[in-house]
């Protein structure tokens, strides 16, 4: 199994591509998805050590998501996105912060390149 592997979920097909792309260019084996349902079926499987969190998705809010995800004992690297307000990506950050998560960064979309690729750690 890859040590670097990201879960994505964020229900813009386009947008999840282009990190799958992106990501697998700098050496992480990635899992896109792009409702909470699949996210959360995939995650324990999966088991990734940095996930993509859109914060807006038609069938679970993301700060529902990003709770559950702390539920479940995820305690590695997290970059929230939004296409929206980005308060509402602060507040998750505030809260995922607060919850204990170590490292915890915001993407407002349109993202570019390079700023994808300095979340992921390229």
């Amino acid at each position: 199994m890859n040590a670097k592997r990201l879960l994505i979920v964020d229900d813009e097909a386009e947008f999840g591509e282009f990190v799958r792309r992106v990501a697998v260019d700098i050496g992480y084996e990635v899992m896109v998805t792009t409702n909470g349902l699949d996210f959360q079926k995939g995650f324990a499987s999966f088991q990734p050590n940095k996930i993509i969190l859109d914060m807006v998705i038609p069938d679970i809010d993301g700060n529902e998501l990003l709770l559950w995800l702390l539920e479940q004992g995820y305690a590695s690297d997290l970059i929230i996105t939004t296409g929206f307000s980005p308060d509402y990506a602060r507040d998750a950050k505030i809260l995922a912060e607060f919850k204990g998560l170590p490292s915890v960064s915001i993407l407002v979309k349109p993202v570019r390149l390079a700023q994808l690729r300095g979340a992921l750690g390229a």
